[in-house]
């Protein structure tokens, strides 16, 4: 087992990691920037180092001075958390070159991933079910236009090395396709230093259903059951998350998470990771990537399993088995999690920096809460607009959505606007209660 943890994130994401490590014994190192020096998870680690000013370039995306903070403090292991560095191949290389053991997939299984259209190659050839589209990246515009012909509009134009719901056009005809090719390949090389696009169907009125992962070094691979991500902004953001999904059922359910654990060994996966799928109106599945790190909505699994995903991560990692085999995963009950952004409903979900003047979260049966604010907080503008986010277990979806309405009505954030009105109207449209909607559920109902 690993001695001592560099936490190289900031935000709840940190606060949840160095609390694992404590669970284990493991004393931890926070990084944080010049913004961030009175920040909880500053607080609450062992020890902590400066790695630069405000700027997210100059400090959690600074590769070098990170690093070297782990190198001085004596750690040897590093968890890269969600988001930042999480997905960086070069971080990972460098982590790994300095004798530090990066807590998640191996460096070229991040770099084979982060190709969306090798990725989902690897995945036809596993028996995955995949969107139809193109085999790679795409070459010219004109190949793409047959290819979209053969597939039928509409069709997606998607960044080859994309994720987090950038890089993507939807067009309908051969004008807009040619029209926005350009484009895309400029949008994909500005957002993530590589043009490559390529063209898959676009599924109309889908589900957004996601697989959780884990796989150690040993060649166990086990599923954790799924999440549903249906609701999210236009921009593909998510905002609610749940488990079970009420739009599988039982064969669905063996289904993807049987897919799930073919894709992850096709590709010799290791560490925690989330396949994500797309469920069309007559109940097919479609693979769309995979995320190479723990995800923000990683407690609903928790909560369903009661198997703290972030520990076994960590021991993982240190070369441990899994845990737990796949009969031991069992769901029990239902989760919701509602993600309480600084952010205004009522001036198009504007990021809004401030000082919470006043602060009271929930608490009760079923109620969970991972968050790095307190009162007396300043919400820097830097960064991600997350808060917090409000995890909800129930019996059923019933008692979870009203533990969750519960949570919200008790949770107090004074000083600053925040997603928790328009988590409220959500919860208490008749859509989202009897489960019945698409990706387009929020975007249409809420204009967000």
């Amino acid at each position: 087992m690993f001695n001592k943890i560099l936490v190289a994130n900031r935000g709840e994401i940190a606060v949840r990691i160095i609390r694992a490590c404590h669970d284990l014994g493991i004393e931890t190192v926070a990084i944080h920037s010049e913004a961030d020096r009175d920040a909880l998870h500053v607080v609450l680690a062992d020890e902590s180092v400066c790695i630069g000013p405000a700027a997210n370039r100059d400090s959690y995306l600074n590769i070098p001075n990170i690093v070297n903070a782990g190198l001085i403090t004596g750690c040897d292991a590093v968890h890269p958390g969600y988001g930042n560095l999480s997905e960086i191949v070069a971080f990972a290389e460098n982590c790994e070159h300095a004798g530090i053991k990066f807590i998640g997939p191996h460096p070229e299984t991040i770099e084979l991933l982060q190709d969306k259209a090798e990725a989902k190659l690897r995945m036809k050839n596993a028996g995955v079910p995949i969107i139809p589209g193109t085999d790679g990246a795409l070459k010219d515009g004109d190949d793409g236009v047959k290819i979209a012909n053969e597939i039928g509009y509409p069709v997606m134009i998607k960044a080859a090395a994309g994720g987090g719901g950038k890089g993507i056009r939807i067009v309908h005809n051969d004008e807009e396709f040619l029209y926005n090719i350009p484009l895309a390949r400029a949008e994909a090389a500005a957002s993530f230093g590589k043009s490559d696009v390529y063209v898959e169907k676009y599924i109309e009125s889908p589900r957004h259903i996601e697989v959780q992962i884990m796989a150690d070094e040993h060649g166990n691979v086990v599923h954790l059951g799924e999440r549903d991500c249906t609701v999210q902004k236009r921009s593909h953001q998510k905002l609610i998350e749940e488990s079970p999904s009420v739009a599988l059922s039982g064969e669905l359910r063996k289904t993807i998470g049987e897919a799930a654990v073919s894709g992850a060994k096709a590709v010799g996966y290791c560490n925690a990771g989330t396949m994500e799928f797309l469920l069309d109106i007559h109940n097919n599945l479609y693979f769309m990537e995979i995320n190479t790190r723990i995800q923000v909505e990683h407690c609903v699994t928790e909560m369903v399993t009661g198997i703290d995903l972030v520990k076994e991560q960590i021991m993982v990692a240190s070369g441990e088995k899994l845990s737990f085999s796949q009969d031991d995963v069992i769901l029990t009950g239902h989760a919701i999690e509602c993600r309480i952004n600084a952010e205004d409903p009522s001036r198009n979900m504007m990021a809004c920096a401030g000082t919470i003047t006043g602060c009271v979260v929930p608490g009760g049966p079923g109620v969970r809460v991972d968050s790095h604010m307190y009162s007396g907080y300043k919400v820097p503008p830097y960064y991600d607009s997350l808060l917090a986010k409000i995890i909800c277990h129930g019996k059923d979806r019933d008692e979870a959505i009203a533990r969750m309405k519960r949570a919200l009505h008790d949770t107090i954030i004074e000083g600053i606007p925040t997603t928790i009105p328009l988590f409220m109207e959500i919860l208490n449209d008749e859509e989202f209660i009897k489960g019945d909607f698409n990706t387009d559920f929020a975007p249409r109902k809420f204009n967000i």
